[in-house]
């Protein structure tokens, strides 16, 4: 008798190749969850007209790129399941009647949003589907009706409004008691589960660059210039960690240095597996008895 598993579901928009703060927030859990649940990764090729709608042609390329970047990661096409959001018709349906559930101001109240329009310096210049693509987001998810969403800090918010979406509608179309747990909305009668987060290890990467005006470090993203792709070779990957930002006050390896948003000290922690090292070097970098180069070549090392 076969056992039916969980579903499970998450994906990416196809910006370009993906980097390493997709693997640590999201790929690496994916991997390893492949015999455990039913698992649908999306390529959502129709989010990236928000930014792209002028580069079609990219938008292609950046498809087939993460497609080449799941296999060599480890997504088996055997035990999973790859799509393309523009091939399913559903998604799109489900997107127009789930922006009759979210009010606009709700929308506009997503932290990921603001951040994204702040980050990448869109001001007012941005198309209204950047706004209603927290709302396909949505429809992404629940058109697959999955249990759980692999996702990265960052996404969490997306996924609170994916939640509350499927509570409205359960309640307004199915019939579902308001104060029903969760956990119970299908059994009670709704269409779509309450889905649940599943967080990676490191919660949310940083990039390789230096803070912004207000000292906070922005995440890895390839719009940045700020990321390690897992496509790069040793070279590419030696050249970017030897020009990491690290402590701006540190004039030489004598200098103390400081740890705290420190990019170096930050890698080292979510990829190096001899954290007995690590946790040694901090200590002589914070005394000024070691240098930046050992370290980050110690860090190319695990990188590559």
């Amino acid at each position: 008798m076969t056992i039916k598993k969980p579903r499970l579901l998450t994906g990416d928009t196809p910006t370009g190749r993906l980097h390493l703060g997709h693997w640590v927030g999201s790929i690496e859990n994916r991997v390893a969850l492949q015999d455990a649940y039913d698992c649908y990764f999306i390529i959502a090729n129709v989010h990236a007209f928000t930014t792209r709608a002028d580069r079609p042609d990219d938008i292609r390329q950046s498809v087939l790129d993460i497609a080449a970047d799941y296999l060599a990661a480890g997504i088996d096409p055997r035990r999973s399941t790859m799509f393309i959001q523009s091939e399913i018709p559903a998604i799109a349906d489900l997107t127009f009647f789930f922006s009759m559930l979210l009010p606009y101001p709700r929308v506009m109240r997503n932290p990921t949003i603001k951040d994204e329009i702040r980050d990448k310096k869109l001001g007012d210049n941005y198309p209204f589907g950047f706004l209603l693509y927290a709302v396909g987001q949505t429809a992404d998810i629940l058109a697959f009706r999955p249990e759980i969403v692999p996702v990265g800090e960052d996404q969490v918010p997306h996924i609170e409004m994916t939640r509350e979406v499927a509570r409205k509608f359960d309640q307004l179309y199915c019939g579902v008691d308001p104060h029903t747990e969760d956990k119970d909305y299908v059994k009670h009668g709704g269409l779509f589960p309450i889905v649940e987060v599943k967080l990676g290890r490191a919660r949310r990467l940083v990039g390789t660059g230096g803070p912004d005006a207000n000292g906070n470090l922005l995440k890895m993203s390839k719009s940045l210039n700020n990321a390690i792709l897992l496509s790069d070779d040793s070279d590419t990957i030696a050249r970017k960690v030897m020009a990491m930002y690290t402590d701006p006050n540190r004039l030489k390896a004598t200098d103390p240095g400081t740890i705290e948003n420190n990019p170096l000290w930050i890698y080292h922690e979510t990829f190096n597996p001899d954290q007995g090292w690590v946790q040694e070097a901090e200590e002589r970098y914070r005394q000024g008895k070691i240098g930046d180069v050992e370290c980050k070549k110690r860090l190319i090392d695990v990188l590559v």
